[in-house]
């Protein structure tokens, strides 16, 4: 399968002064993958294999659950093309 680009915004729904904390798991975790990704502002996105990407998406809400949180709410955008994309496709201009 070509590289994929997934966006995730992790909403934990936990204190306020636990919020950071949760989402700083979930980033750990994505970094611990290898997979590459930047964090931005309000999400993080993510390139690699689909499949795997969509396995980092379901550990990240089982990451908030297991930090405290009573539910998770996440924001997940897909980029896919059979012959693959990738971020700095999209941002080389811009850097």
């Amino acid at each position: 399968m070509s590289k994929a680009n997934v966006s995730i915004q992790v909403l934990p729904s936990v204190p306020e002064e636990k919020l950071y904390p949760v989402v700083d798991k979930v980033i750990e975790y994505i970094d611990s993958t290898g997979v590459k990704y930047e964090v931005g502002p309000m999400e993080t996105t993510m390139e690699g294999e689909l499949d795997l990407l969509l396995d980092i998406v379901k550990k990240s809400q089982e990451i908030c659950i297991n930090e405290g949180a009573a539910r998770v709410c996440s924001v997940i955008k897909i980029d896919y093309k059979s012959e693959g994309v990738t971020m700095d496709e999209k941002v080389y201009k811009y850097r």
